[in-house]
């Protein structure tokens, strides 16, 4: 079949719409057409570098939608169902899988070129076979997936907001509880307050953290942390650094997330002053370019304050256990969803949503494929 969707021809470009040929499912594989897919700021790395992939490659990797078709073997959902694509597939049966940390799958290898773990290439564009980013490709109006890269979800959950579960609130909510391990009366500096950073601040507060500090230079993303849970919110991890020892009698923060929308050397560092002693530090941002220095700490600080670094890729969740129980947690009215999707923009404008991001206008923005 035909479907439009963005697709990056190189490094460095603009998403471009095309029409794009997607193929029938084979085994193992699934048909969904896209309803909503969120903003990501990954989708901005993508513009600037790939590692591992290549281009073109259709962009979008936080997506919901229904299943269309299904190939030979596919268990996990049938035609009609309603689902949240994964960014990172799980198998269930892999080492990593077997042992509770599904976020690093062995079939997430190929996330970077988008071919599928049968072989498949899901799009078509002139003639050549291509990837969708993450296995997904959420900006495109239709795309194939393998079955290990969608959830179904119940049908009365409105894939609006549950698009969000496809990365931003999981990647959030879990760096500050699972990754960071935050516990009742921490102090909880969260680094970044857009669509991660505010899942984050939700995560720490669910956790039991007695003081959350959003850190943010963007005024209407301080205020928006603080309607979600925050004590407190400050322009500058300098800010944030005095903040938590003057909280928590001298020491500092327990748990630091740093969640901004591209992270550096300096960041990382800044970042790392507002640990107190036995803290760890979560590394949830990326750098805008794989290859660049991102991780800056005072080395005699780590060892002796027993400091801990920990990397966090979806927010250490595990997509098949966690979606579900942040769904019901937004049901039953526990976990903000509505207010995170700021503003919603169609496929023509995909390129204002990303302006609009940059300029920190949003806490997500939401690409609408139909209604």
């Amino acid at each position: 079949m035909e479907t439009t969707g963005a697709v990056l021809r190189s490094q460095g470009g603009q998403y471009e719409l095309v029409t794009l040929e997607v193929g029938d499912p084979g085994p193992g594989e699934v048909l969904v057409e896209m309803a909503y897919a969120g903003l990501c700021h990954s989708d901005e790395h993508l513009r600037h570098s790939n590692a591992g992939g290549r281009y073109p490659i259709v962009g979008g990797h936080e997506g919901s939608g229904r299943v269309l078709a299904v190939g030979p073997g596919v268990s996990r959902v049938a035609p009609g169902d309603h689902v949240v694509a994964s960014f990172l597939p799980a198998c269930g049966t892999c080492r990593w899988c077997a042992s509770g940390r599904s976020n690093l799958c062995n079939l997430g290898a190929t996330i970077g070129t988008g071919q599928l773990p049968t072989g498949t290439w899901p799009f078509r564009l002139d003639g050549a076979e291509l990837g969708g980013f993450c296995m997904v490709g959420a900006f495109a109006r239709h795309s194939l997936l393998h079955e290990a890269s969608v959830i179904r979800i119940h049908p009365w959950l409105p894939l609006d907001t549950a698009a969000l579960m496809a990365c931003s609130v999981p990647t959030g909510w879990g760096s500050a509880v699972y990754a960071g391990g935050t516990r009742p009366g921490d102090t909880v500096v969260v680094v970044g307050c857009g669509g991660v950073g505010a899942n984050a601040v939700q995560g720490a507060v669910h956790a039991g953290a007695s003081h959350v500090v959003a850190v943010d230079p963007v005024a209407f993303r301080r205020e928006f942390a603080l309607t979600v849970g925050a004590t407190h919110a400050v322009e500058s991890s300098r800010d944030a650094a005095a903040l938590a020892r003057e909280l928590t009698w001298g020491n500092g923060a327990d748990v630091v997330v740093l969640t901004l929308g591209s992270t550096d050397a300096e960041s990382t560092r800044l970042a790392a002053r507002c640990l107190g002693k036995g803290g760890t530090l979560v590394l949830t941002a990326l750098a805008d370019v794989a290859t660049d220095v991102t991780l800056s700490l005072q080395g005699n600080g780590v060892t002796a304050y027993e400091h801990r670094i920990q990397g966090a890729l979806f927010g250490s969740c595990n997509a098949h256990r966690d979606v579900p129980m942040l769904l019901r947690l937004a049901e039953e009215g526990k976990l903000e969803l509505d207010r995170l999707v700021t503003r919603r923009y169609s496929l023509d404008q995909l390129h204002q949503g990303f302006a609009d991001q940059a300029a920190g206008e949003t806490i997500r923005g939401l690409l609408v494929h139909a209604d």
